[in-house]
């Protein structure tokens, strides 16, 4: 368990601390720091596009650079970035620093997956990859323990500099885990074919042409287009059913319980019984909860809640070792950082829609049955994966 453990502490502080944490603090640091909701728009675009450009990097360049090099390297800037984002007040230093950290978080995740693909256990990948990705749901609950407990006794910048301090601590953690890693003589190339990385337009060829490249980049698509808009606009949309603000603090707190152990549950599922099933129990849940969460909303929030954090941190470590099982590390790598641009265009097409059904019928509640109708199609789209996993005499890989 030390690999999952170091890398999960690693997403604690680079998606926990560096995706999550000012969207977070936002409230607290408009005490001190003038933040207008034009400069919360301008940092919201800039950090998506960030995100994306840095999934595109490990997309396209991955195969070029040393994984574990790399990721010490972003862990070294995102630690730098939390302690400026603890002594700064300038805006212009402040949004510099949140793309810089969103930049880095992508790179970190692109990194994480090739080195367990290519160093963990054969039967642990998912298992591993699945509880790694689950440190974003507890950056989600640490957020909040700080917002609680810490902030109010050592104010808000206490925060970004814990951050910091945590984010050393990963480093450090990181460097004996790849010391022990890269002088241990059981690493093995366990992918079948040749192909060790790819080049762009190979790597294209790929996701367009190959079925578990082509169905991996849909599923993140359909599940960025569901969950950004879910989770960007669902406070909005509880206050326009006048429900009070609490239960989507609560709601928040859900996804971060079920986050956590579907992370690990997940995983085993997938290693132990098919990827096919684990995907077909997450996507289904998640499908049983959005559709009764749009039929009532004030009775079924939470019950949405435990189905987005059932499927959204876990789904990553699942497609990841899904892939693996037909592609070298580096391949994988490659394709989820497709994945990871994919996803991130879903889920601004997804807030663009969001926004104009808003803007002209004055309610989101088209969009929240239209994300239903995504859950059930990715439910769908699970039982093929699950039928054709259990038809082992036609090859998975392969043109359509």
């Amino acid at each position: 368990m030390r690999m999952p453990i170091t890398f999960g502490f690693s997403q604690i502080v680079s998606n926990g601390f560096g995706l999550y944490l000012f969207a977070a603090l936002v409230p607290l640091m408009q005490s001190s720091i003038d933040i207008s909701a034009w400069f919360l728009a301008i940092v919201g675009a800039c950090t998506q596009v960030a995100y994306l450009s840095g999934a595109m990097l490990v997309g396209t360049y991955g195969q070029r650079f040393d994984s574990g090099k790399v990721l010490m390297i972003s862990m070294v800037v995102t630690s730098a970035m939390l302690f400026i984002m603890a002594s700064q007040n300038d805006q212009a230093v402040i949004l510099v620093a949140l793309v810089v950290l969103a930049v880095n978080a992508a790179i970190c995740w692109g990194c994480i997956v090739e080195l367990v693909t290519r160093y963990g256990l054969v039967g642990r990948t998912a298992t591993n990859l699945s509880f790694i990705a689950s440190g974003s749901a507890w950056g989600y609950g640490v957020n909040g323990a700080l917002i609680l407990m810490f902030i109010p006794l050592f104010g808000w910048r206490s925060a970004w500099a814990l951050g910091g301090v945590l984010g050393i601590l990963a480093l450090l953690t990181i460097i004996v885990l790849l010391k022990r890693l890269q002088s241990s003589e059981e690493k093995t190339d366990r992918i079948p074919g040749d192909v060790l990385a790819m080049g762009v337009k190979q790597l294209m060829r790929t996701v367009f042409k190959e079925r578990p490249a082509f169905l991996s980049c849909l599923i993140f698509f359909a599940v960025g287009f569901a969950t950004i808009p879910f989770s960007t606009w669902l406070n909005l949309y509880l206050a326009e059913l006048s429900l009070p603000s609490a239960l989507g603090g609560y709601t928040w707190s859900m996804i971060g319980l079920s986050g956590m152990v579907s992370g690990l549950l997940a995983g085993k599922l997938s290693d132990y019984k098919g990827h096919g099933i684990a995907l077909l129990v997450m996507f289904l849940g998640f499908a049983l909860c959005i559709t009764a969460f749009t039929y009532d909303p004030s009775r079924f929030v939470l019950v949405a809640g435990f189905g987005y954090g059932l499927m959204y941190f876990a789904i990553w470590g699942v497609i990841s070792g899904w892939l693996n099982k037909q592609y070298s590390s580096k391949v994988t790598m490659q394709i989820n950082g497709i994945g990871m641009v994919v996803f991130g265009t879903g889920g601004a097409l997804g807030n663009l829609l969001a926004g104009a059904i808003l803007e002209f019928t004055g309610s989101l509640s088209t969009m929240y049955g239209l994300i239903a109708v995504i859950s059930v199609l990715l439910a769908a789209l699970a039982t093929y994966i699950y039928m054709k996993e259990r038809t082992p005499d036609e090859p998975f890989v392969g043109a359509f």
